[in-house]
Parts: structure tokens; sequence; C-alpha cells
């Protein structure tokens, strides 16, 4: 062979080589892509913002290169919740889900998040398995719904301008939706990120948290009472603190998970 047909061949097989790397680097990204389950199944109150919600979560999968299956019926949730089926995902997302869900196996879906798996839970994601329907639920989520107010304006505290689901919101923010009362909360094992200093529904003061992130064994749990409105979904604001959210549930993106409060009672009990 003479040596511009050498040269040819080397040229060739470098080809070959750099084509065959980005392959094996494209299935390895694919490989590696976090998977998420949303939730969209009600047994109770159904937000009309739904839709809106899943459009949202389906956006910022394909930006953010997460894999998104969803589950809105009760048959696709017991198929999706079985054992052997939530081993395909790394995190569960209950989009506005409410009331008694016909889960797989409700005590085996909190061994899986116990595990090392991630839950994101969208404003009535807290008005689920509430009022004594599920307890443990309640404890893994870290606070359930008790009440609101015909939707109103308030001005956040934000008690973590660092984590990734609120360092864009400067040090307090004002925003219009639905506003949960949040109760059966304890400040001494979650890590509080947004919070209004009066009863949502009383008015009176007080300290209620409306988002927060906690450690449920190996697993992260991620809490925003926000997504009522189709303007809040849809809002840049929300869109960034979902995102952040769950980049930090599913590991991410780092943050301080370390509860605030240091005192000897930080419970909110219901009224």
């Amino acid at each position: 062979m003479n040596r511009i047909g050498l040269k040819l061949l080397l040229c060739l097989l470098s080809a070959c080589a750099v084509f065959a790397e980005g392959q094996t680097h494209r299935r390895s990204a694919r490989a590696s892509a976090k998977s998420l389950l949303v939730v969209t199944v009600t047994k109770g109150f159904r937000h009309r913002s739904i839709p809106t919600a899943e459009r949202v979560i389906q956006e910022l999968g394909q930006q953010n290169g997460w894999r998104v299956d969803f589950a809105r019926t009760d048959e696709e949730l017991r198929q999706k919740t079985a054992r052997q089926q939530l081993a395909s995902y790394d995190g569960v997302i209950f989009a506005n889900t409410s009331g008694d869900l016909p889960l797989a196996d409700r005590e085996e879906f909190l061994r899986w998040i116990n595990q090392g798996h991630a839950f994101i839970g969208i404003h009535a994601a807290s008005d689920t398995f509430n009022k004594g329907v599920f307890p443990p639920y309640i404890e893994m989520l870290g606070g359930e719904f008790n009440g609101h107010d015909r939707p109103m304006r308030v001005t956040l505290m934000v008690e973590d301008r660092t984590h990734p689901a609120t360092r864009h919101l400067g040090e307090r923010f004002a925003v219009f939706d639905e506003i949960y009362r949040i109760c059966n909360f304890d400040r001494t094992v979650a890590h509080v990120l947004l919070a209004v200093d009066f009863d949502p529904v009383s008015k009176e003061p007080g300290y209620y948290p409306l988002a927060w992130t906690k450690l449920y064994g190996k697993g992260r749990v991620f809490y925003t009472a926000f997504g009522h409105h189709d303007e809040v979904l849809q809002a840049d604001w929300f869109r960034q603190h979902l995102r952040g959210g769950i980049r930090w549930a599913l590991g991410e993106e780092r943050a301080a998970s370390t509860p605030q409060f240091r005192g000897k009672d930080g419970r909110i009990a219901c009224k």
C-alpha cells in the first residue's frame, strides 16, 4: 500500500473510532438518564390545572434529560407502582393528587422511597392520604393540607436563598395562588424553603411552611404547596422552583437539608 492509501486508511479508521465513541456516549447518556413517574390520579378534589402540570413536567423532562412517564388512571397507577415497575424509576411526582390513591402496595411504595428514591409533591399532594387515611404517607411527606381561603397574594419568606429550588427568588417573593394551611408538620425534621408569617385561613400571626425538603431514610422528599392555578404552574419562577426541587430530590444538585429550627418543639398541629 502506498503512502497516500495508508493515510486514507488511517483517516477512515480514526473517523470510525470517533463515530463509535459518540454512539457509546449517547447510549451511556440515555442509560443514565433519570426516570420519573408522574401521578395525576385523584380520589378527592380534582384540579383543572392538572393537564398544565403534566405539560410543564414533560417540558422540564425534555429540557433536563429526564424520562417522564405518567399514571393517569387507577389501572395505570396499580401497574406502575408494583415492585417490579417501580424498580425502573428514580423518582415519583404526585402532581395535584388527592384522596386515597389505589397504589399497588402503599407500604412497599414508602419502602421504595426510603431505600433511596425521590419523591416530589405538588400542591394537593398534601391532600392525599391525609385526615388519618394513611399516616405513614404524611410522615414521609412532612405535612398535610388543613384548609385554605380564597386565592390571595402573599409575600413569602425565602428561608433558604441558596437551594436550587429557591435561589432565584431573593429574600422575599410575592405570589398569587391558593395558599394552603399546612399542619401535622415538624420543623425539627424538615428543611423549610418557603413560608408565611400568618395563618392562611384565620390570618392570625404564626409560622406556616409552604415548601420544604426532608430526608426519608435514604430517599429525598421535596414538597411545594404551590400549583393551584395554571398561571402559577406556567410561570418562570415556578418552573425554576420545581426544576430545582426535582434536581435536588434526584441527587443531581447538592443543597442543605438540615432542619433550621433549633427549638424543643417545632410542631404545627392540625386545628
